[in-house]
């Protein structure tokens, strides 16, 4: 394809090469980059020419500033269904990533954030740089974490990816692997010379050649008071516990939470938890959905987006506007079946071993119109 789309996919020297190519926007995600990564990723799988994928993001800023938020600012405003539909794609090509037979290898240099989590994190390979800012800012809009991100968040160490949804804290590198969202620390001075030697070797000996330690993480050093605070059932009760903590990082916390939308603090709270007891990324991901949709026609994501990205007056007005407003029959709306409209994903079957065919079968081809042999 040429430098002028928004995805510029191409195979060099064994790897399938897919740019993120919307630099100004930093890489933000439309229907039709979702489309044309997952056409490219399909194509490969088969293909015995392709070895392995490579992620990468036009421009100085970052892989990926997330989804197009303002399309779906008029969209819901509009009640239209194409921000659904978005969704439902994006979602399947997250569930592919994360089941992709071949390396998949994600550079999560610069912002990477909200639907940027989706196509990078459910890599089998992602690398982060010092300059990595990792996020799910999906709170601050009136949104709740997506794209596999309750996922993700549930399974960092403690509570930290409550303490990270709730505030929409941002990962450092050594952040991103200490929570599950990385696996390899590369300078970015050095991301060049790396993609080449993908070129000339294997994935595991190119990172062999280049990955350091990474960074300490921070989040980590703060677990103590995050466990303590973020172990409570519901969003009044940590704040009110982040509040009584003492700890002056908590209580920072405390009041980006009550910056947040009230209704996405308590739904993203119940996503978290059921994302923890769930048993696959496609579980998660079809709940993720049912949230999704019932967002669109929630006031406080329209409010969050104007607020924040449309008129910038970053003063959203919430509806509830309190936390304590917000009951449990609100909540649960937002996990109503869809019906037919549900996204409908289920985890891949394993291939059975060899030792799980019985003895008693023969292996050849018995089928009608088979050959034996």
């Amino acid at each position: 394809m040429n430098s002028e789309s928004e995805v510029i996919v191409d195979t060099r020297d064994g790897v399938g090469r897919i740019v993120l190519n919307r630099p100004r926007a930093i890489n933000a995600l439309n229907h039709g980059m979702v489309g044309q990564i997952a056409a490219a990723l399909a194509a490969w799988s088969d293909d015995d020419r392709v070895r392995a994928v490579l992620l990468t993001g036009a421009g100085e800023r970052g892989l990926c500033a997330g989804g197009d938020i303002v399309s779906i600012y008029h969209d819901a405003k509009e009640g239209g269904t194409g921000s659904r539909e978005f969704w439902r794609d994006e979602y399947i090509l997250n569930a592919a990533i994360a089941n992709y037979r071949k390396p998949y290898v994600a550079i999560m240099d610069g912002i990477v954030m909200g639907g940027g989590v989706g196509v990078s994190a459910h890599g089998s390979v992602r690398i982060v740089t010092e300059r990595s800012m990792i996020g799910m800012p999906e709170t601050g809009i009136g949104f709740v974490p997506d794209v596999g991100g309750t996922y993700l968040l549930a399974r960092t160490p403690g509570e930290l990816g409550t303490h990270i949804a709730l505030t929409t804290a941002r990962l450092s590198a050594g952040d991103a692997i200490a929570c599950g969202f990385a696996d390899h620390f590369i300078p970015s001075e050095k991301i060049d010379a790396f993609v080449q030697k993908l070129s000339d070797t294997t994935v595991e000996d190119a990172l062999a050649a280049f990955t350091e330690p990474a960074p300490p993480s921070e989040l980590v050093a703060q677990q103590g008071w995050i466990d303590a605070a973020y172990s409570a059932g519901s969003v009044p009760e940590i704040v009110a516990r982040l509040r009584g903590s003492g700890v002056p990082e908590a209580q920072k916390a405390a009041e980006q939470i009550l910056s947040k939308s009230p209704t996405a603090c308590a739904v993203t709270l119940r996503s978290l938890r059921r994302a923890r007891a769930a048993g696959s990324l496609e579980e998660v991901l079809n709940e993720e959905f049912r949230v999704s949709v019932a967002c669109l026609s929630s006031p406080d994501l329209v409010e969050g987006i104007r607020a924040q990205v449309v008129d910038k007056d970053r003063n959203p007005q919430w509806s509830p506007a309190t936390i304590d407003e917000v009951t449990d029959e609100d909540v649960d709306a937002f996990f109503a079946a869809l019906g037919n409209l549900e996204l409908g994903l289920t985890p891949p079957t394993p291939a059975p071993t060899a030792a799980a065919v019985p003895a008693a079968v023969s292996t050849s081809d018995t089928r009608p119109g088979g050959t034996a042999s």
